[in-house]
């Protein structure tokens, strides 16, 4: 299965359905100033508010492409209205296009099948390397100072989400969030077995006091 990754600082459009397409599976997730709130899986396709609530369209475009999750990501400004000004500031800040506001579920999926039709699909993130760790996203692998981290393919999943948001405490629900299991409470459980295996995996590869839990509130990877 193709995945494909589109990330919107509209949080109702965040919540929209997924949709296949042949072999491709189209998921929608929420794009806020600290980043993406769910794993960026395949290629990445980012819609930006010209006004957000903390920051303006304009800088969320340059930090998108300063952050190595997306700065491959096809960056589409939604401006407010079609003014030639708006558009010229939206392409020097980083965007791809523009588009005019407000775009529902099938316009956002028109544009990106378009393009994608077109041959502009952007390359998705291919390794994550933090330190010591590095992350084979494309080969779904981990090391440890050159060390196989052996995991399953969830555990890797959040390992790989954990990493890219290093030192920050995250909850089991957001752990639950960012791999696409919301909506089933089993699954708020099921975080503690793969913390449990994630443990397991590292300790095996050297690096088992990265991984650390914070009572009552969730866990967080230590890196420098």
């Amino acid at each position: 299965m193709n995945r494909v990754s589109i990330v919107t600082t509209n949080a109702d459009a965040a919540r929209y359905a997924p949709f296949s397409n042949g072999d491709s599976e189209f998921t929608f997730g929420l794009l806020t100033s600290e980043g993406p709130q769910k794993l960026i899986e395949g290629s990445v396709w980012a819609f930006v508010d010209w006004v957000m609530d903390d920051l303006s369209g304009l800088e969320m475009c340059r930090r998108l492409r300063a952050d190595p999750r997306l700065s491959d990501a096809h960056v589409t400004i939604v401006l407010e209205a079609d003014d030639a000004e708006d558009r010229r500031r939206a392409l020097k800040a980083g965007a791809d296009d523009y588009a005019v506001g407000p775009l529902d579920r099938q316009a956002m999926l028109d544009r990106v099948l378009a393009l994608q039709c077109n041959g502009r699909r952007p390359a998705g993130v291919q390794t994550v390397d933090i330190g010591e760790l590095q992350i084979n996203v494309a080969g779904e692998q981990a090391r440890w100072k050159g060390a196989l981290i052996p995991l399953r393919p969830n555990e890797f999943r959040v390992l790989r989400f954990m990493a890219e948001n290093a030192n920050r405490i995250l909850s089991r629900q957001e752990l639950v969030d960012a791999l696409g299991k919301a909506g089933d409470p089993e699954y708020l459980r099921t975080v503690d077995v793969w913390i449990k295996r994630l443990r397991f995996g590292m300790r095996e590869a050297g690096a088992g006091s990265l991984l650390r839990t914070v009572h009552g509130k969730g866990y967080v990877l230590d890196l420098p």
